[in-house]
This record gives C-alpha cells, structure tokens and sequence, in this order.
C-alpha cells in the first residue's frame, strides 16, 4: 500500500476520494433520520435506503455512457453533478418536502453508480497492474474507517444544526473530489468508436461477464452470498434485543466492531490478493462471513464480538479481490460497463435479501436464520475457492481476449494446476 501511495498521481486520486467517500458516509444515515423525523415512520425512513437503491436497474446504461468519455473529466463532471443534486435538500421543511429527500435520494444512487464505473477506470489507467490490489486495498481501507465515522457524524450534523448544514457539507466534499482530480494529469486514449447499435454496446459488459470464466465464477459465487447476506441488516436487532437482552442502540456498538474489522481487512486485502489471487481473496472474503454468522446463532457477547470482527474483514477483502480483477480482465474501454453490470449483479440481490431478512426473521427464530446465512455463504465461499485457479497468484493480469477467445481463462487454469502438479 506504501509503495502505490508513493505515487504523485495516486495520492491526488486518493485525496478526492477521501473527499468524496467521507461525503457519502455522511449523507446515508442521515437521510433516513432526516424522513423519520419529519414523518415518524419507519417504513417510510427505510424507504429512503431503497431509494438509493433502485437506480441499479439502470447500471448497464450507466456503463454504456461512462465507455463514451474519457475518465478524469468524467469523473470531474459526475462529482460536480452529484454536489448540484444535492442542492433541492437545502429546500427542504416539512412533511410535504419528503418527495425531495426520496428524488434526491434517487438521484443521488445513480450517481454512485457513476462514479464507481468511471473510478475503477480511472484507477486502471493511473496504476500498473502490479499495484491495482494495493490502490484498491487503499481505498477500501478508507472506506471502511469512514465507516466507523461518517453515518453518527452525518446524523449528529443532522440533529444539532439541520439538513441544510448536512447537505451542504456533503456537497462540500463532491465539489473537494472534483477540485483536487482537476489537478491530475492523466495520458488517456480516446474512447473506443460506440457500436453500431447502441443496445449492442449496453449489454456488451454483461455478454464480457459471461464470457470470462474467472468473472462469471466471481459474479455467481458472490452472487449466491448476496442473496442471503442482507439478512443481517435485520437479524442484527434480534441478536441484540432476544440474544443479548439490550436496546436496540447498542446496535451501534456492534457496528463499531465491525468497522474494526473492515479496517484490519482493507490493510490486509492487498497482501492476500497478491498470496491468493483474486478469486482466491474473494474466496476468502465471503466464506470468512459463513462462520460469523453461524458464531451469531450462540448469543455470547464475546463470541459477537469476534464473530463480527471476523465479519468486518470479509467485506473489503471481497470488494478488492471482485474490483482487481474486473480492473485485470477487461478491456479500458469496456471497464465502464463491467464494473456497473457487476455491481448491479451483487447489489440487486443484497438488497432484496434486505427486504427479504426483515420480513423472515418475524416469522422464524433469527438463530435458524443466522444459521442459514451462514451454511449458503460457506457454500459459495468454498464454490469460489475451487475455481481460484482461473486467477493464479502472481500471474500478473491476464491477456484480455475479443469476443471469440471466451476460454482463456480455462487455459490459464489448466496451465496453473500442470504447474503445480
């Protein structure tokens, strides 16, 4: 991580999404508090959370538009977008202005989507292939301490100032991220010529997905966790409340923990891409959960604690092991619209098992359903650690293939195990 720091490019790179990250860690909580407070309901509070959401439908098209430009002024562009939309907050006063905070809330999930698509480019384009792990080890790092930091810090904004500071000091870090990237200077090739027929080009990120073993064992295996992994959101408060016997505030402090755990992970996530490979970290990531969750069916607050810290580390090995290798295996100009297929592809089912886990756990013992959790997450953590061959370690990236070399991935595979033999 130290050595891709040591980077000038980078470093600049890396200060915008400080700026940016810490904007949005501020902004998510806060919104939800913001609905409840002016509605007193609950369900009208959650409903921000799939606002933010529900533009993942619409991810594919967000590749497509993001291939079509070059990357830093893209990504200057979507950052200064995303401070003007938040700009309809500052109007905001009462119960007749929740529709604004659910716009916003909308338009706001696109533009994430944006960014992502147009950083994992960027990312691409400023750092060999050799430090990818360690620029995304970095970031992840970030994002999991503003984790710790950034929703009580938007809330407590919220509650002794109002939405208007909230908005503005989120707006505040966007416009930081644009300021400081315009600074960069970064040698980029034109984007490749759009296709004959624009349908052709939306879904070219998915039929890439496909076509790629190491990606398309990525996207199921990860994506058969995601369907179960949102039931902690919800099985959590009946840990605390039913297992643990407290309020449901202490909620927070097992988030803490967590975050503690996602930080020792985003530190870690580049040392074990580059001893594992990149299926072998994503491996790692998501069957590090199977057991945390199953630890969580034994109501012992020292057994929650380990297992939660062991949760929080699973989740940035995952994002980087899942990131470097999209990075290493797709063409620059078809990066936009992997990277935004593949987030549709885990986000979509994590986010109904969300809805889904809030609606089982009145219906079944939240024991049962941690146990649940965690056997289909050990599955499909040992599912991807089969096919951690189709990413050797230290094999550096892989030669991306056109659209008639779909087996390349099944070369390097066979050609691993021969050596290993």
């Amino acid at each position: 991580m130290r050595t891709v720091l040591r980077r000038p490019d980078f470093r600049l790179l890396f200060a915008a999404m400080v700026a940016s990250m810490a904007a949005e860690s501020i902004l998510l909580l806060a919104l939800a508090v913001w609905v409840k407070d002016l509605t007193g309901s609950d369900s009208m509070a959650g409903a921000t959370v799939f606002a933010v959401i529900a533009p993942m439908a619409f991810a594919p098209l967000v590749g497509w538009v993001v291939d079509r430009y070059r990357r830093r002024p893209f990504f200057i562009a979507a950052n200064l977008v995303a401070a003007v939309l938040l700009g309809p907050l500052l109007t905001v006063r009462d119960r007749s202005d929740v529709w604004v905070i659910y716009l916003v809330a909308a338009l706001y999930g696109l533009s994430s989507i944006t960014v992502t698509a147009v950083l994992n480019g960027l990312i691409r384009n400023l750092v060999p292939a050799d430090l990818l792990a360690d620029a995304n080890g970095a970031l992840q790092t970030v994002r999991q301490g503003l984790r710790l930091v950034g929703p009580l810090a938007g809330a407590a904004i919220y509650a002794a100032v109002g939405g208007w500071l909230l908005a503005s000091v989120a707006m505040g870090g966007f416009l930081a991220a644009a300021a400081v990237v315009a600074l960069l200077r970064a040698d980029e090739d034109g984007p490749p010529a759009p296709e004959r027929h624009w349908a052709a080009g939306v879904g070219a990120g998915l039929r890439h997905l496909a076509r790629q073993a190491a990606l398309r064992r990525a996207l199921v295996g990860y994506g058969l966790g995601s369907l179960v992994m949102g039931f902690s959101e919800s099985l959590i408060f009946a840990y605390v409340d039913l297992g643990l016997h407290r309020d449901a505030a202490f909620v927070g402090v097992l988030v803490m923990v967590q975050g503690v755990g996602g930080l020792i992970g985003g530190l870690l996530s580049a040392a074990v891409v580059r001893r594992l490979g990149e299926l072998g970290a994503l491996a790692a990531g998501v069957t590090f959960f199977g057991p945390a969750m199953v630890a969580l069916a034994y109501p012992r607050l020292w057994l929650g604690v380990v297992a939660l810290l062991l949760a929080g580390v699973s989740l940035p090995l995952t994002m980087v092991g899942l990131h470097t290798l999209v990075q290493r295996r797709t063409p620059p100009g078809l990066l936009g619209r992997v990277t935004a297929a593949s987030k549709a592809l885990i986000s979509g089912p994590q986010a109904v098992s969300i809805g889904t886990g809030a609606l089982l756990v009145g219906v079944f013992d939240y024991r049962l359903l941690f146990v649940l959790v965690g056997a289909i997450t050990t599955a499909a953590g040992l599912y991807l650690w089969r096919g951690r061959g189709l990413t050797p370690p230290g094999a550096g990236p892989a030669r991306v293939p056109g659209p008639r070399r779909p087996l390349d991935d099944e070369m390097l595979a066979t050609t691993h195990r021969r050596r290993t033999r």
